[in-house]
């Protein structure tokens, strides 16, 4: 057991971290001791999912992310922090880095990168949305030489209720909507986009870790699919059985839509930024690093297409 990573998880129950969680559970006999950190209020909101991590063998810390002895008494007996916080909790990661660096007992920090790719080109680091994230990066390099960490960049979550799906508040953003058999698509419906299925992601987690050597200090950039919104549309009308009505959101159209959104500091500003930023391929990478982690199998366009079609049905 003591050449085995001990993890802690903060936001283990979260959109993506219970993907996360439930890959590395499934992994456990790579991993020793395994705990997540959750707050009072999910303690009572949540009990039926945290009572099936305990039957499972985790362990439950309850405590404040903000209230520095909670953590520093939660790291000890660990060596490794799996953070899949939020976005609107990422800036608390700064602290929690700190405090890893200072623990007798934490090696290695994994944040909360998942998605976009923040250092992608020149205009990255002016993206409203990658600001905390460039923050958290930033916190990490200056403790390079007391904790080792690694980014898991995996592009756009692929599942539904993410990029294959109906997007009601926001059309033209880009959406699927099944029950409509209509379709969005943003720009000419060409511009190709690497997509992650959830449980992928948890997946590269995995590897990251069990390829601790070939992952740290690198920001990992992975995927499970390379494909167009017209070729997603296509999947959808062929698993569908029928023809879809399809519009479009140029480039210049959507730029307009995000310029609005943040003027009227609405929730939709992140989401057409992000759109947009994925529109102009910001996904697109020289090579893909799955490789080099043992990642080999990933979900396909096809099968999360049909669960996609499925949950819309059943909403």
């Amino acid at each position: 057991m003591s050449d085995k990573f001990n993890i802690l998880i903060f936001g283990a129950t979260g959109n993506i971290g219970s993907y996360i969680t439930q890959a590395l559970l499934d992994a456990r006999p790579h991993f020793g001791r395994f705990a997540i950190f959750t707050s009072p209020n999910s303690l009572q909101t949540k009990t039926e999912v945290l009572d099936k991590l305990r039957r499972q063998g985790v362990d439950i810390l309850v405590g404040d992310i903000a209230n520095a002895d909670e953590v520093r008494k939660a790291y000890a007996d660990f060596d490794t922090v799996v953070s899949a916080l939020g976005r609107d909790a990422l800036a608390a990661q700064i602290p929690l880095i700190e405090l890893a660096a200072a623990s007798a007992s934490v090696r290695r920090f994994l944040p909360s990168e998942y998605g976009t790719d923040i250092e992608y080109g020149p205009a990255s680091k002016d993206e409203k949305p990658h600001q905390q994230k460039l923050k958290v990066r930033a916190a990490l390099a200056k403790l390079r030489d007391q904790l080792e960490y690694a980014y898991v960049v995996t592009g756009p979550y692929a599942d539904y209720p993410f990029f294959l799906a109906d997007v009601p508040a926001a059309p033209q953003a880009g959406s699927f909507d099944v029950k409509a058999a209509k379709a969005v698509l943003v720009g000419d419906g060409e511009g190709r986009i690497s997509l992650s299925g959830c449980s992928d992601v948890g997946r590269f987690v995995v590897h990251a870790l069990t390829h601790w050597d070939q992952a740290k200090y690198r920001a990992l950039k992975l995927n499970s699919f390379t494909t167009t919104p017209k070729e997603i549309l296509q999947e959808f009308e062929f698993q569908s059985g029928q023809r879809w009505k399809v519009e479009y959101t140029s480039l210049d159209e959507l730029r307009k839509l995000e310029q609005e959104a943040w003027e009227k500091g609405t929730p939709l500003a992140t989401l057409y930024t992000l759109r947009r930023i994925w529109a102009e391929g910001g996904t697109l990478y020289e090579r893909r690093d799955n490789e080099d982690i043992g990642v080999v199998d990933t979900q396909s366009l096809q099968e999360l297409v049909r669960d996609s079609i499925r949950r819309q049905l059943e909403k």
